[in-house]
């Protein structure tokens, strides 16, 4: 840059932006200030009606005027698009971000591709969050009809954005509802449409909204009425959908009662023994028989073949008492018909010498009878099971633990440690202690030995000695019963 004048050391300005949002104002002051040769460390950034602080208090807010001859700067269409949406974050420092960016990639032209770089993960960070809040927008506003002094119907919605976006999401709105009358009403300011005309308005107050509308209390029956408890999941609902939106939806006044209700009916689901499928099967073999025609999921509807539990068969649970419950059979475990007989089997056999548990006292079977997998050329590769899957298969578990009666489940696994609880625990939480079952019996989990089996290293190593001292605390628990019952 031999030909840009030179700026003393001395030298710095504060750049006032007029707007928050106005990504064109930073792009003309950014390309003089850049023409100039200012370094980014020798400017500072206001918002409207902000200040850059003390130590640019004296500052000259008039930019620099480059040579005559000075080319325009050149950067990548990449960093303009992404600068755009970053210039509509809250954040006060975006503005000396980009800049700073836009310095540097005059030496490095290919830096916007290093995420690596702690600026660029910054931009990338600043224009997600646009991005979400920019979704968030345009799936929770809601509009709520106000009748003029005319008798036309305006319809009037409150919102209130993280970040600059309403300007950004005019076209979506006046798309839209391109025949609506309508008004958004945000603390950043207002839009106005009346059919042709986008009109921008000073912020508002959530005073000046609507409470409500006549409509509202049939949108509120529509959504309860596609309310699916069986797919519930809080968290990833709140996550999607912060309280923060809530006030501002009709229908979210009814959500406390419908989660309440859900988790209500799953309760009883527990209570009862997870999916009722009639009468339960006596023996065994009888479970063994109807697992082979069960097509109540759409694992069992694939090309698969059902794998029973195996173990002594007397109603005592055998010598240990023990029963062992693992996700679902694998790709051996499949073709074989038996369970763990694959590598996870192998290391599961291993360690349960060394725990002084004997497997073939035990009864060992799955939470999922059926493999469930995705094909890879001529590979079947394992997938997980979903919630509703292992809760569909805990009929068959359930059976299968009423006539093994054992004094203590060993559940490996979190889709283990569900179908035998009809919830998902956190498996770091619940190893090491004893879970009531409500029948006398006992609930152990510790990790699936599949889970060892992709950890290298030192991670691998000290994952398995965890798993070694769970099963050693389980065959301990198991001698404490057989003193106890007095074998």
């Amino acid at each position: 840059m031999t030909a840009l004048r030179h700026v003393q050391d001395s030298d710095y300005y504060v750049v006032p932006m007029a707007t928050s949002d106005d990504f064109e104002e930073w792009r003309g002051h950014a390309r003089l200030l850049l023409m100039a040769d200012v370094p980014s460390d020798r400017v500072a950034w206001t918002e409207p009606g902000g200040s850059a602080g003390d130590l640019f208090s004296l500052g000259d807010c008039r930019l620099p005027a480059p040579d005559g001859e000075v080319p325009q700067p050149r950067v990548s269409k990449r960093f303009m698009d992404i600068a755009r949406i970053v210039l509509l974050n809250s954040d006060i420092t975006r503005f000396s971000l980009l800049y700073r960016v836009l310095w540097r990639l005059q030496t490095k032209p290919r830096l916007i591709e290093d995420m690596a770089d702690p600026d660029i993960r910054a931009m990338a960070d600043m224009a997600r969050a646009v991005r979400r809040d920019i979704h968030k927008m345009r799936a929770f506003l809601r509009f709520r009809m106000v009748e003029e002094e005319s008798g036309a119907e305006h319809y009037v919605a409150w919102f209130e954005p993280y970040h600059h976006i309403l300007r950004h999401n005019s076209g979506f709105f006046t798309r839209r509802f391109a025949n609506m009358r309508w008004s958004i009403l945000t603390p950043r300011g207002s839009l106005h449409w009346d059919g042709e005309i986008l009109r921008e308005g000073p912020p508002a107050t959530r005073a000046d909204a609507p409470g409500g509308d006549p409509a509202e209390e049939l949108w509120r029956s529509y959504y309860a009425s596609i309310f699916n408890p069986a797919r519930l999941k809080v968290g990833a609902m709140l996550k999607e959908m912060p309280r923060k939106y809530w006030k501002n939806m009709p229908e979210a006044q009814l959500i406390p009662d419908l989660i309440a209700g859900a988790q209500a009916r799953e309760a009883a689901m527990v209570k009862k023994g997870a999916l009722d499928m009639g009468e339960r099967p006596d023996t065994l073999e009888a479970i063994g028989q109807a697992i082979h025609a069960c097509a109540r999921c759409p694992i069992g509807e694939m090309h698969n073949t059902a794998v029973m539990g195996e173990g002594p068969r007397d109603a005592a649970g055998g010598f240990s008492g023990l029963m062992i419950v693992g996700e679902q059979p694998g790709d051996q475990e499949d073709l074989q018909g038996r369970p763990f007989v694959g590598p996870a089997g192998h290391l599961l056999d291993n360690c349960l010498v060394e725990a002084g548990i004997d497997r073939s006292a035990a009864y060992v079977t799955n939470a999922v009878k059926h493999f469930k997998y995705a094909q890879r050329g001529k590979r079947r590769l394992h997938e997980t099971p979903t919630a509703r899957e292992i809760d569909t298969c805990r009929w068959w578990v359930e059976s299968e633990r009423k006539i093994v009666q054992p004094k203590l489940v060993l559940a490996m696994g979190a889709s283990a440690a569900r179908a035998m609880l009809g919830r998902t625990v956190s498996v770091a939480k619940a190893r090491g202690q004893a879970l009531p079952l409500g029948d006398g019996s006992e609930l152990w989990v510790t990790v699936h030995p599949s889970y060892l089996l992709r950890l290298d290293g030192e991670a691998r190593v000290q994952q398995e000695a965890f798993f070694r001292n769970d099963l050693s605390a389980v065959a301990k628990r198991l001698a404490e019963m057989s003193v106890s019952a007095g074998l």
